[in-house]
């Protein structure tokens, strides 16, 4: 056409290709600078924490060691610990799964359905502190129970059950509803269905869901220090008596003004990483046992 000006598909190829560069640049520096934290947070924690990473730490506990003294360690903590995320898990875990559930193949934007949401959404925000003043509250001065790690348990599973209904929910949406109109043209009934096709695909998605929120509230400290309280004794019965946990032991240990007590800190929260990553991937490796395979 005459008097028109013509486009260059050099130029505008190079201005694309600018963009894309531009854009994978900012995506490059975005990636660096949430990794140069994490990555400092670890190796702070690896150089102060191997000092005390021996056998004894693993096998010992705080009883009869004072502040300043040498030796002691974390068995106590570590058995309160893991003890007190199983029954968090025992508790959380089947509920928020089953409230997942009936959100996506059951209630389809029923009122009751949208009021279980709402809740949801606003236990996500509760703090940590206040789920532990209401198990103070209810459990233990209005019922009467004494110090636990039940109770601590109790806690921690108020925490623990808005991130599990969320990553399941949403891994419960991901499944294609061709499964389930094929499953209901074979004339299997909706348990059925969501018991045996449902639930098995979307179980990988779902056990990262719920290591995150175990990661979540395994770190939890305000809870515990109302609910389970503290001891140097190891108490392997979380149903009764105060029992140490790694995070109150971690808090506890840095609160001491000498570097010995704060070595055994540092290796704590080291232990409780290594505990964190170890459930990882044992839940991965259920994940991709589990996994369903293609014939």
């Amino acid at each position: 056409m005459s008097g028109s000006t013509p486009i260059s598909l050099t130029s505008v190829s190079f201005g694309r290709r600018l963009k894309d560069r531009s854009v994978q640049a900012l995506v490059y520096v975005a990636f660096a600078l949430a990794v140069i934290p994490l990555v400092s947070v670890l190796w702070m924690v690896l150089s102060k924490g191997l000092g005390r990473f021996d056998l004894a730490f693993f096998t010992h506990s705080q009883n009869g060691i004072g502040p300043r003294d040498a030796g002691g360690g974390a068995y106590h903590a570590i058995i309160g610990t893991v003890e007190q995320v199983a029954l968090t898990s025992l508790i959380a875990v089947p509920i928020g799964i089953l409230t997942a559930v009936y959100l996506v193949e059951y209630g389809q934007n029923s009122r009751l359905a949208r009021t279980i949401s709402f809740f949801v959404d606003v236990m996500t925000g509760i703090p940590s502190i206040v789920a532990g003043l209401f198990v103070l509250a209810f459990w233990l001065l209005l019922l009467g129970f004494s110090f636990s790690g039940l109770a601590g348990s109790l806690s921690l599973a108020i925490l623990m059950l808005p991130t599990v209904v969320r990553a399941a929910e949403e891994m419960l949406k991901l499944v294609p509803n061709d499964l389930r109109e094929a499953s209901y043209a074979l004339g299997i009934p909706r348990w059925r269905t969501v018991c045996f096709v449902v639930l098995p695909t979307a179980m990988t998605g779902m056990i990262t869901g719920v290591m995150l929120a175990v990661a979540r509230v395994m770190g939890e400290t305000a809870p515990l220090l109302l609910l389970v309280f503290t001891t140097d004794l190891i108490n392997t019965n979380p149903l009764q008596g105060p029992q140490m946990a790694l995070p109150v032991f971690i808090w506890g240990q840095a609160a001491q003004p000498n570097d010995t007590a704060i070595a055994r800190a540092w290796t704590g929260a080291l232990t409780l990483i290594l505990i964190i990553m170890l459930l990882n991937l044992a839940a991965r490796l259920i994940a991709w046992a589990r996994r369903p395979v293609a014939h």
